[in-house]
C-alpha cells in the first residue's frame, strides 16, 4: 500500500537435491538462488530430518553473504509438507507442526518437510513470524473423489497444490473474474506433474503427483497393478528400491536416461525415435488427465491453465495446447513454478490481515486419531 514500508520476507523451498533462497520486499524479487546439494553430500543422512542441519546452516550462509538483515524480516516462510490433510490457506509454524515433523508423524516423508523447520529457526534468529503456505497436502477432495477399488487405499490428495493455486488466481486475474466463480483444469509440469480439478477455487481433484497420473520426468505415474505387484515381489526389489524406482529413477529418467525436456528435443531433433515416441506418450498421457478433469467439472470449464519448469519449453507448450484446447475457450500458459513468489504472498497475505494465519493442530490431531 502506498506509503507503507515494504514488507522483507524471505522464502525457503527445499526439494530433492537443492534448498532455494529468496527475499521478498513485497512482491518485488531482491534474488532469488538455488543452491545444489551434491548427492554425496545428502546420503550421509539417514532421513529428510536428519537434514535439518545441514541445510539450516547452508541458508544462513547465504543470506549472510547477500547481506539480508535478518534482524529487519517482516516474516519467514518455507515450502510446506505433507504433515496432515490440510485446508488451502497460510498457516503459522507452531509446536504442533514441528513435533510432527520431528517425530515422523506425517503422511509421507518428503524434503518439502523442511521448509517449516527451517523458516522457523531463521525466524527465530530475526524475531518474526513463521509461516508455511498451501502445503502439497492441501486436501478439498470430494468424498467420491477419494474412493478407489479397494477400501484399503483411498486416494490421497497429494499435489503440487501451492503452484496450482498460485496458477488458478493468476489465471482469474487474467479473466477479470474471481476465482470463486471460475472452474478450471491447471496442470503443473515439473520433475512431478499434477492435473487438477478447480471447480470455483478449490481443488475438488487431482492427480497424485508422486503415484498417478500421467508419466513426468522423474515419476512413474499410473501404472498397471497387476504387473506392479508383480514387480514388488519378483524377489530383486527391495520396498526401497521400488520407492525410487517409482519416484526419482520413473519416468523419464526410466527410458530415456535424462529429466530435460530441452536434452530430448535435442535428440529428437537429431532422429531419435524412441524418444520421440517417449515424448509423444507423456503429452498423450497428459491430455487425456486433462480430459478427465474435465468430466469431473461436468463440461464446465473456464480456462486451461498450463505451469511448471516444462511449460518454458514453448514446443512442448504448443503441442500439448493442440491436443487439449478443444476442451476450453480459454487457456493459458504460465511457465515456471512461481511457488516462491507464491509462498512470499501468502506470507504477505496474513501480514495485512487479508486472511488469517491458520493452526494445524486440529488437522494433525484429526489425522492421527484416523491413522491409528
Amino acid at each position: 500500500m502506498p506509503g507503507m514500508e515494504a514488507r522483507k520476507v524471505v522464502v525457503i523451498n527445499p526439494g530433492g537435491t537443492s534448498t532455494k533462497v529468496a527475499y521478498y520486499e513485497d512482491d518485488r524479487e531482491i534474488f532469488s538462488t538455488d543452491v545444489r546439494h551434491p548427492p554425496e553430500d545428502l546420503e550421509q543422512f539417514g532421513g529428510v530430518f536428519e537434514q535439518h542441519e545441514f541445510r539450516l546452516d547452508t541458508v544462513r550462509r547465504l543470506l549472510d553473504d547477500r547481506g539480508v538483515d535478518t534482524a529487519g524480516l517482516d516474516a519467514v516462510v518455507g515450502r510446506g509438507g505433507p504433515v496432515a490433510p490440510v485446508i488451502s490457506g497460510t498457516y503459522a509454524v507452531d509446536e504442533a507442526m514441528l513435533s510432527a515433523i520431528r517425530e515422523g508423524r506425517v503422511m509421507v516423508e518428503h524434503p518439502s518437510l523442511l521448509g517449516a523447520p527451517l523458516a522457523h529457526d531463521i525466524a527465530r534468529d530475526s524475531g518474526c513470524g513463521a509461516y508455511i503456505v498451501d502445503p502439497v497436502s492441501v486436501d478439498e477432495f470430494t468424498d467420491e473423489a477419494r474412493v478407489t477399488g479397494l477400501p484399503q487405499i483411498p486416494r490421497r490428495a497429494l499435489s503440487h497444490a501451492l503452484s496450482v493455486k498460485a496458477a488458478a488466481r493468476e489465471a482469474a486475474r487474467r479473466l477479470g473474474r474471481p476465482i470463486e466463480e471460475l472452474n478450471m483444469v491447471i496442470m503443473h509440469l515439473g520433475s512431478g506433474i499434477t492435473i487438477a480439478a478447480s471447480m470455483r477455487g478449490r481443488q475438488i481433484d487431482s492427480t497424485d503427483a508422486s503415484a498417478s497420473g500421467p508419466m513426468a520426468p522423474t515419476r512413474t505415474g499410473s501404472l498397471p497393478a497387476l504387473d506392479l505387484a508383480r514387480l514388488c515381489f519378483d524377489g530383486d526389489h527391495t520396498l526401497e528400491q521400488m520407492k525410487k524406482l517409482l519416484v526419482g529413477k520413473g519416468g523419464w529418467m526410466a527410458h530415456l536416461g535424462t529429466d530435460d525436456v530441452r536434452e530430448i528435443y535435442a535428440r529428437i531433433d537429431g532422429g531419435d525415435a524412441r524418444a520421440a515416441t517417449v515424448l509423444d506418450a507423456t503429452l498423450m498421457q497428459i491430455a487425456k488427465e486433462a480430459a478427465a478433469m474435465t468430466a469431473v467439472l461436468e463440461g464446465q470449464v473456464d480456462a486451461l491453465v498450463i505451469t511448471g519448469g516444462i511449460a518454458r519449453s514453448e514446443r512442448f507448450a504448443k503441442t500439448l495446447l493442440s491436443k487439449i484446447k478443444w476442451l476450453s475457450p480459454a487457456a493459458f500458459v504460465l511457465p515456471g513454478e512461481n511457488e516462491m513468489l507464491a509462498l512470499a504472498l501468502g506470507a504477505i497475505r496474513a501480514l495485512d490481515g487479508e486472511c488469517e494465519a491458520l493452526s494445524m493442530a486440529p488437522f494433525i490431531e484429526r489425522f492421527q486419531k484416523e491413522r491409528s
